[in-house]
């Protein structure tokens, strides 16, 4: 196999820090695109009422997810990049930063095609 990317695959549970701010996180997105390496193309975040958000920051490299459920204290992160310039470990490390979640789960996937 040829390998295109890789993802990451995260799940945050029992988190302090119940982000519900569009504006911050926001602003953690970007911090974990400019620690992954990444280029951003842009980041489209959308708040839910009465709680919870949803957010893409849209890379040259591929994409980063993030939704909450702050009233439950999860969430769940999709981290994608191609190439071998980016280190989507970095991302998934700065938003676990801004989360700070009290259990953590990673799956990575390689990406790619058949030869």
């Amino acid at each position: 196999m040829l390998g295109l990317g890789r993802q990451f695959i995260v799940e945050l549970w029992d988190c302090e820090h119940r982000a519900d701010d569009v504006e911050e996180v926001r602003q953690w997105l970007r911090r974990a695109v400019d620690r992954a390496g990444a280029t951003l193309l842009d980041i489209q975040v959308h708040r839910f009422n009465p709680h919870g958000i949803s957010a893409v920051a849209v890379l040259a490299e591929s994409h980063i997810s993030v939704h909450t459920w702050p009233e439950r204290g999860y969430v769940a992160l999709d981290v994608f990049t191609c190439g071998e310039e980016v280190c989507p470990e970095g991302a998934v490390e700065e938003l676990c930063r801004f989360f700070r979640p009290g259990r953590t789960s990673v799956i990575e996937i390689k990406r790619g095609i058949r030869l």
